[in-house]
């Protein structure tokens, strides 16, 4: 059981990355607003988003190269700026069937898991996942970086299930709250 407890915790923070609307599930249930499918298909750009920020850092971590957190802030601040500017060109009213294109939910969904630190949440359990001692340490010899990708894969998967699910119900929400608008816009509280 002691084996399993960092699955578990790894699985864990993926589902408490699902529930965040920041991760794309509020996304995802806007352009399910006109076709039901679009929820799911929605998850594919969130999944190579997510799973390119979870790659960079396990392969930053496992290969012990250093990170600099000022170089991550320029980084980000010059694609929250190059996102501006194209926001900026587009001036005119924005198109309400498409609320993001799949491009822009995958860089978004990068740039989010990046700057609230996904994989940097991983690491501590990355490390009694590695360890020589136990089973799962034993699945590569020359390192462990096999076993930090399928930990990243446990951890996008729980996610992935989980903003799915939220996408689907924010849908259902969505349209009971343009539902209960259309049918309650004209009364008006009493004075």
């Amino acid at each position: 059981m002691q084996d399993l407890w960092p699955w578990l915790t790894v699985a864990g923070a993926g589902a408490l990355h699902g529930l965040n609307p920041a991760s794309g599930w509020l996304f995802a249930a806007a352009l399910a607003c006109h076709d039901k499918k679009q929820a799911i298909r929605a998850l594919i750009p969130i999944a190579i988003g997510h799973m390119a920020s979870l790659g960079l850092v396990a392969t930053t971590v496992v290969y012990g190269l250093p990170m600099s957190p000022v170089l991550l802030a320029i980084v980000v601040g010059l694609l929250l700026v190059a996102g501006g500017i194209h926001c900026i060109g587009k001036i005119a009213l924005p198109s309400l069937a498409t609320p993001v294109s799949h491009a822009g939910l995958t860089l978004w969904s990068l740039v989010v898991s990046t700057v609230h630190g996904t994989g940097l949440m991983l690491v501590p359990a990355f490390i009694p996942l590695c360890m020589t001692g136990s089973p799962a340490g034993k699945i590569t010899a020359s390192g462990s970086i096999l076993l930090a990708f399928a930990a990243a894969g446990a951890h996008m998967m729980a996610m992935l299930v989980t903003t799915g699910v939220m996408a689907v119900h924010g849908r259902k929400g969505l349209h009971a709250t343009a539902t209960l608008w259309r049918k309650y816009r004209h009364c008006r509280p009493a004075p």
